[in-house]
């Protein structure tokens, strides 16, 4: 059964590989006899087994077969159940299917298909209250080049919409919806939203300095907002949903600087303003990738192409 299995797979590489009807081409993975079973024959490894259970690293878990990014390890957590646990995947990358036990749900890669595990909700394990249990075998790890990792800061509005558009954008590592630029510490999106306490609605961006730059960030943000808006964003109105940049140094400041300039030239009033970065307190769990967890689009933001 295996071995029909493995020939399977190599089949659907060679059809992948096809220039038939310009589809794109799929490259995947060979597997081993083991890998094969779980990911393609949908077995399950045993539990305290795999690579992956008790592993600690800082990075990316990819899809074995495709190499398709599945989770971040920030949202990885010890659930004591001997498979590795996540509360929460990259946007996009998971596809739920019935499980054919007719309790379950089963978790595949969205890209390829490959058999990943099970996710159960409502265990109250972590505050997300999700729990994809993945098997080792169906995972690779990329731990991330620290080096190249940088972080920026942007304020538009309603941080949902914002953190929606920019976690999309390829060489973004996370985007983490916050508080900025006020008076007092660790506030509470009570406190914020009564207006008097100096902080705006603000997106962390950690991003791969190797794969995207920061103008192209900035880029995307002047294009996913209005700009031109000096009382909020959209409905949305008020000291704290200001659009603002809060630049970590010179260099930044410079290329927010040459951007604006050349909206100004092209006919935009721009309302946003510069603002020097000061600590970033993270917004309470439900704020988190609010619109990938409930299944909207953003109400107040969308692209608009500016230069």
């Amino acid at each position: 059964m295996l071995r029909f299995l493995i020939i399977l797979s190599l089949l659907l590489n060679v059809l992948y590989a096809t220039d038939m009807d310009k589809l794109p081409v799929l490259q995947l993975n060979p597997l081993t006899n083991q890998e094969a079973a779980v990911i393609i024959g949908k077995a399950t490894e045993r539990p305290f087994s795999g690579q992956y259970y008790d592993y600690k690293e800082d990075g990316t878990y990819l899809c074995k077969q495709c190499d398709a990014p599945l989770y971040k390890s920030s949202s990885k957590f010890n659930s004591g159940g001997g498979w590795p646990s996540f509360d929460d995947a990259i946007p996009g990358a998971i596809k739920r299917i019935p499980d054919a036990d007719g309790r379950r749900v089963e978790i595949v890669c969205a890209r390829c298909g490959a058999h990943l595990g099970h996710v159960f909700e409502g265990e109250g394990l972590t505050p997300k209250d999700r729990r994809y249990c993945v098997n080792s075998i169906s995972l690779s790890f990329q731990k991330e080049k620290a080096e190249s990792l940088q972080k920026a800061y942007f304020a538009g509005g309603c941080f949902w919409g914002v953190e929606y558009y920019l976690e999309k954008e390829s060489g973004v590592v996370d985007v983490v919806s916050g508080y900025m630029g006020g008076h007092i510490k660790n506030p509470s999106y009570k406190e914020v939203s009564r207006g008097n306490s100096g902080h705006l609605e603000v997106v962390e961006v950690t991003y791969d300095a190797s794969k995207v730059s920061y103008e192209r960030l900035a880029r995307l943000f002047f294009e996913i907002h209005n700009p031109q808006q000096s009382n909020g964003q959209g409905p949305d109105i008020g000291s704290q949903y200001l659009s603002a940049i809060f630049v970590s140094n010179e260099q930044e400041r410079k290329t927010i600087q040459k951007l604006i300039k050349l909206l100004v030239q092209k006919g935009y009033k721009i309302a946003t303003t510069i603002r020097e970065k000061t600590p970033f307190y993270k917004a309470e769990e439900y704020h988190q990738n609010y619109y990938e967890n409930k299944g909207r689009k953003p109400y107040c933001h969308a692209y608009v192409k500016r230069f």
